[in-house]
């Protein structure tokens, strides 16, 4: 039984809670260091790892293909990292899960930037490199919900949105890292010696980020909403976590969350995965100047969701996403020939405004989905809703995209293709609940009263805050 209760806008607490700077730094602290090291296989999937780990001769495009299909498996372990990691995120805690998951996907990156190169133990290379993206995609998949639970259940109620926006930022700060690195290295480096070597440098920084990350972790703490939902639980004689109550619980806040997720995942990895193909392949830029473009845009992009997250505060998060999800189901029509101009103004400018309407999404998601799901299952909830999603929509974005540009030689199905995901979360923003200036203490509320109903016990007073 799903039960929701609104609340007027600007009724929540004003207060901001002692310590939120200090919590959105260090869930932004580990969410860049993992989103550096998810990233920084990306590019190199299309830079590197073709060319390396995949035996050669082998025409570029396919090879691009294949180190893609490699990419691909750390969503496919997203989902199952999300639903272990919010299982027990629920039960034990936000800081807990977070600290482990960086240590994981730290460890899983630092070992890919030792693997030996095709030429040297043939199969093995990809055999390697792919369990060690799944265990890359298994901690990165228990990350997302965790960081960015963290700063919502520390949010006053009107500024949730601006807030919990944060650690969304983190994840184009740690493509901006990523990017630099890389970019850095390929200035300074010959090609060859960048494929032989100098990229491995990229990975084994990992280590260093992300003890910096786990030590910021060690100074925070969970929320007191969730402090209280654990000290509630343990007086219950039966209580439930986990994936499979969430959806019996709340199967429209589910399912909801992954129609949101849908054209917002598929549009940021065609803008920052599949562009860098698409300029190398089709444009022929070089490489160099390629990252510089990225560079710019990640830029704006970690500007721009903050200022999208206060203006879903201020005017809703239906609005916001809804904006979002229209403009970026154009974005492929006239990007792709932008690109084709060569000019490398024209390109970053189509770059950036594709990042800048995937922000008007992207920074409305925590705080929405956040609001779908009572304290004792959010973290299960946002987490399966957002990872789940993933695997048939970001993992198969640059396949799906690769593959329509080989079949047709036109960027024009891709751009339809973008159009009818987009399309898809634009219904999903219709069909949800304005949720702004709404307090987590009333969803909790209404769940206990939910609860109480099925198990026929007496009911708590209704809370409204």
């Amino acid at each position: 039984m799903e039960e929701h209760i609104s609340t007027p806008n600007g009724t929540a607490d004003k207060a901001r809670p002692s310590g939120l700077k200090k919590v959105v730094a260090a869930s932004m602290a580990g969410t860049i260091v993992e989103w550096y090291e998810f990233f920084i296989y990306g590019t190199a999937a299309t830079l590197v790892f073709s060319k390396i780990f995949f035996a050669a001769g082998t025409d570029e495009l396919t090879a691009i293909l294949a180190s893609f299909a490699t990419y691909a498996v750390g969503f496919i372990a997203r989902p199952l990292g999300g639903m272990v990691f919010g299982h027990y995120g629920d039960k034990y805690g936000r800081k807990k899960l977070l600290q482990f998951s960086l240590v994981l996907v730290g460890g899983s990156t630092f070992l890919m930037g030792c693997i030996p190169a095709y030429n040297s133990i043939g199969v093995w290379a990809p055999a390697i490199l792919v369990t060690l993206r799944f265990v890359q995609g298994f901690a990165v998949g228990g990350e997302w919900g965790g960081a960015v639970l963290l700063v919502a259940e520390h949010s006053p109620n009107d500024q949730r949105g601006f807030w919990a926006s944060w650690p969304q930022a983190g994840v184009p700060g740690g493509n901006l890292l990523a990017t630099l690195v890389l970019l850095t290295l390929t200035s300074t480096l010959p090609e060859d010696e960048f494929l032989a070597w100098g990229w491995r440098i990229a990975f084994w920084l990992s280590a260093v980020i992300v003890f910096v990350g786990y030590y910021i972790r060690t100074k925070i703490s969970d929320a007191p909403i969730f402090l209280e939902a654990q000290r509630e639980a343990a007086n219950t004689i039966a209580v439930s976590y986990g994936v499979f109550e969430v959806v019996k619980r709340y199967p429209r806040g589910v399912f909801t969350a992954m129609g949101l997720r849908f054209g917002e995942n598929i549009m940021y990895y065609l803008v920052v995965t599949f562009t860098i193909t698409y300029l190398k392949v089709v444009v022929e830029a070089n490489t160099s100047t390629i990252l510089w473009l990225m560079l710019a845009a990640h830029a704006v992009h970690f500007a721009a969701i903050p200022l999208a997250g206060r203006l879903a505060d201020r005017i809703g998060r239906r609005p916001v996403y809804m904006v979002g999800a229209l403009t970026a189901g154009t974005w492929g029509f006239y990007a792709f020939p932008m690109f084709d101009s060569g000019d490398n103004l024209i390109i970053v400018s189509a770059i950036i405004i594709g990042l800048v309407f995937h922000a008007l999404m992207y920074a409305a998601q925590p705080a929405t989905m956040a609001e779908m799901f009572p304290t004792r299952m959010r973290y299960s909830g946002v987490s399966l809703g957002y990872q789940v999603t993933s695997i048939v929509a970001g993992s198969l974005a640059p396949i799906i995209a690769i593959a329509l540009l080989e079949t047709f030689d036109s960027a024009v199905p891709i751009a339809w293709y973008l159009a009818g995901a987009c399309t898809l979360t634009a219904v999903a923003v219709y069909f949800t609940r304005e949720t702004r200036g709404l307090a987590l203490e009333t969803v909790d509320s209404a769940d206990a009263r939910a609860e109480a109903l099925r198990l026929g016990t007496p009911a708590p007073p209704a809370v409204r805050t």
